[in-house]
């Protein structure tokens, strides 16, 4: 089993500050040790977790670069590709998100996803560490403290909901948007992020997803596409041309993407080590390959390239290699940004032309698609004949694609339908979409009374 599928399978099995970390050079010498002296007490205390300052200095960046893909850089990415009037609408739910999120994720998402259930931990976990009782300055994950685990986990709960932005810019209350994502997190965000990481029915059942192509991606991008369809298009759209007004603020973003993108991806590891390398290497390449395989198409479609495609199509790439990263090679890398390049395009502008809904800023044609290409491809670039780090032991290629199909599927169902009624409910008892008249204004000066530019 790869060093990222030691780290899944401790997720499913271990209570956070009592895991063991068997990625260590000379691990299966002491457990032989241990086994050989009859597991004397003093020597299965030796064995216990211990602090690693490296990977725990490691994971104090990831985790701060993981929040900064958030704040600032989802903000700027969004903020470039909406209209003027709505530049700090945009920016605004990205930063209160961050706000909100994090409260909840400390309250109770972090237990509902990482303690364990009791009876009913293959689907969502307990309460034993709600108001993160019991993490303390000693308490440790691993070879960090758990304090650094909850705060980098935190940021994904951060990201998650704040991509769901992009497909309602430009339409959705402030209040309600606050509400949904509030709940959404709570009721959908957590229970996939512990069906998968926290010891649920999905990391039991062997789905691959080492930093979030289902928990992350998927679960967004499905999202996203629900509230789409459920307020409606814009209006005006697609009759009237809505292009981005600032396409400088998007490039900068997506620049932050990237760069943040390697605590994400390599973050997952947990640890400095040689699997976290490869997760930053493969990271780079399947990015840079999605942006020129975007950049190409566009080009042979229409004629030129565009700045916003290349800057969408390396967000793509970075999407669909992240279930992959801590087991595909370089070569893995290539195929996974390749396809994902020339899918997502097509899926952000052919399909979603043919079927007409309005996902402002394509949540669902790159976030969606891009992970379930991702996750998908997991399956096949993880074995060693592709370059990866090797299946499971006595899982061919074809079982971890069938597999991973099963965590596809899951996670589509069950975003998608609970989001549905979340939205429907919430429109039913406070309405989601601004009035017209604060539609045609923009959101800034209905919603929040200031504007992002003096005229």
């Amino acid at each position: 089993m790869t060093a990222g599928g030691i780290m899944q399978k401790e997720r499913a099995t271990m209570n956070h500050n009592e895991r063991i970390t068997p990625r260590r050079a000379g691990w299966p010498a002491r457990v032989a040790a241990t086994a050989a002296l009859g597991l004397l007490p003093a020597l299965a205390l030796a064995e216990e977790a211990k602090l690693d300052s490296g990977d725990t200095a490691w994971m104090l960046t990831a985790t701060a670069l993981v929040l900064f893909m958030t704040i600032p850089g989802l903000s700027l990415f969004y903020a470039g590709m909406v209209r003027a009037k709505n530049v700090l609408s945009v920016m605004m739910q990205c930063f209160a998100i961050t706000a909100l999120a994090s409260v909840l994720w400390a309250v109770v998402g972090y237990s509902l996803a990482f303690e364990d259930g009791g009876d009913l931990n293959a689907f969502i976990g307990g309460l034993g560490k709600a108001f993160l009782a019991g993490v303390g300055v000693d308490s440790l994950s691993g070879t960090i403290p758990e304090t650094v685990f909850m705060t980098f986990q935190m940021t994904f709960a951060i990201i998650t909901p704040a991509l769901i932005v992009g497909a309602f810019a430009e339409r959705m209350k402030f209040s309600a948007m606050l509400w949904f994502i509030g709940l959404w997190l709570l009721l959908v965000y957590a229970p996939i992020a512990h069906w998968v990481w926290g010891g649920g029915w999905l990391g039991e059942l062997g789905v691959l997803d080492f930093a979030g192509g289902t928990v992350v991606h998927i679960n967004a991008g499905i999202a996203g596409l629900m509230a789409a369809l459920v307020l409606g298009k814009r209006k005006g759209y697609p009759q009237t041309p809505m292009p981005p007004h600032n396409l400088t603020l998007t490039v900068v973003g997506a620049s932050m993407l990237w760069v943040g993108w390697f605590g994400f991806n390599a973050g997952s590891e947990l640890a400095a080590d040689g699997t976290a390398g490869m997760a930053m290497a493969v990271t780079q390449i399947a990015t840079a390959a999605a942006a020129l395989a975007w950049m190409f198409s566009e080009w042979i479609s229409h004629g030129k390239p565009s700045v916003l495609g290349i800057a969408t199509g390396a967000v793509a790439g970075l999407v669909a290699i992240t279930p992959a990263s801590g087991t595909a090679g370089p070569m893995g890398a290539l195929l996974i940004g390749a396809v994902s390049g020339v899918g997502c395009y097509l899926a952000s502008t052919k399909v979603k032309r043919a079927l007409g809904y309005d996902d402002s800023l394509d949540v669902f044609g790159v976030h969606a698609v891009g992970g379930i290409i991702g996750a998908l491809l997991t399956g096949v670039c993880a074995s060693t004949a592709f370059g990866g780090a090797g299946l499971p032991e006595g899982v061919g290629i074809g079982q971890q694609v069938a597999l991973q199909a099963v965590g596809v599927v899951a996670t589509i169902v069950y975003t998608a339908v609970v989001s549905f009624i979340l939205l429907k409910v919430l429109d039913a008892l406070m309405g989601l979409r601004v009035t017209e008249e604060q539609e045609q204004e923009g959101l800034d000066l209905a919603l929040h009374d200031e504007r992002g530019y003096i005229l």
